[in-house]
């Protein structure tokens, strides 16, 4: 059994599922948003044995049988509408999540890209750029910092092309309406405002000079890398993450062997099964790591260049079914022989 945790609405999951379910494999889609409000989920323990139940709208699953977990983009628990009172709302989402971090624990599975505690040190851009460093990646110039003294200097250094991004990349709102933060190339007017960087911590750098931008997709072992012209576009220029699609191209890109490795070794010393690392190409030829997203979107890398890695995930997640398929069905055909001979 394939366990899928994530929205019911993820397109990225509707890429793999039908690659899964010609294999006859059986598969669970479910949801953790669905926990405790309707779903129910049972860890008991007797006779020195444990069991772990799940029930659904769906029906009921016995985690003990699943050998694969995707834990793609799964909604955080969230309590009943019954429960209306913030804080007790707050208070039984903590205590869901508890009883879901406990039986995860106990799911003699293999995770994509991992559970929750690799995942989320991985995240951590200072973690992961320290990491990348000791690994032999090429880096920027970096200070993550919320220092106003540290800006100007920075800014020098950077011959006046300084870029700042958030350490954390999340939306949030302004005046009520969603927002989001791109990286931005700062100027000189930026730097009369610096005393306002005591307030939020930042990432600056020295901007990179790009022939294109690279995202790289690390399924286990297999290496997945595509180029976004992102040069093409003024709006997409500092920032590909603004989609500009008509003017920007992608396109599959052949990383050099050592530092397709190096993507390899850096996902894997997280015990990560799957990573989305972002490097620039500059215009000498140097590859230049920027960050890696543990869970970061490859969908749209697939639909643009056919690289097949919806396949690469699928294949990951069966290999054991289809290595139980292929040992069943070898040794019904060796029983079959048998009694033919009898």
């Amino acid at each position: 059994m394939i366990l899928i945790l994530s929205d019911p609405l993820d397109d990225t999951v509707d890429m793999v599922m039908p690659k899964l379910l010609r294999r006859n494999i059986p598969v669970t889609w479910w949801d953790s948003g669905e926990f405790p409000a309707r779903s129910r989920l049972t860890v008991a323990f007797a006779d020195g044995e444990h069991r772990i139940t799940l029930h659904t709208e769906n029906g009921t699953l016995d985690l003990s049988t699943v050998t694969a977990v995707w834990r793609r983009r799964p909604t955080p628990s969230a309590a009943s509408a019954g429960v209306s009172e913030p804080s007790h709302r707050e208070h039984v989402d903590w205590q869901a999540q508890f009883l879901l971090d406990g039986a995860w624990d106990l799911i003699p599975a293999r995770w994509l890209p991992s559970r929750r505690e690799p995942e989320r040190q991985a995240h951590n851009k200072i973690i992961h750029m320290a990491r990348a460093a000791a690994l032999g990646f090429s880096i920027p110039e970096t200070s993550f910092t919320n220092d106003p003294a540290e800006l100007v200097p920075a800014y020098e250094r950077a011959e006046g092309r300084l870029i700042a991004k958030q350490i954390n990349s999340d939306n949030f709102t302004i005046d009520g309406e969603d927002h989001r933060t791109y990286t931005t190339v700062l100027t000189r007017r930026h730097l009369t405002s610096r005393h306002l960087l005591q307030h939020e911590p930042v990432i600056l750098q020295p901007y990179v000079p790009k022939a294109v931008e690279l995202r790289v997709i690390v399924v286990a072992d297999e290496v997945f890398a595509a180029e976004i012209d992102s040069q093409a576009s003024r709006t997409a220029r500092e920032d590909w993450r603004h989609y500009d699609d008509d003017r920007v191209r992608y396109a599959a890109h052949a990383l050099p062997a050592d530092v397709e490795k190096r993507c390899v070794e850096l996902v894997a010393s997280f015990g990560l099964t799957y990573g989305a690392i972002d490097l620039i190409l500059t215009p000498e030829g140097d590859y230049v790591f920027l960050e890696i997203n543990p869970n970061g979107a490859w969908g749209f890398i697939e639909m643009r260049t056919g690289l097949p890695i919806s396949d690469a995930i699928a294949a990951w997640l069966a290999r054991d079914e289809t290595a139980g398929q292929t040992a069943a069905h070898a040794k019904a055909h060796a029983k079959e022989e048998g009694e033919s001979h009898e």
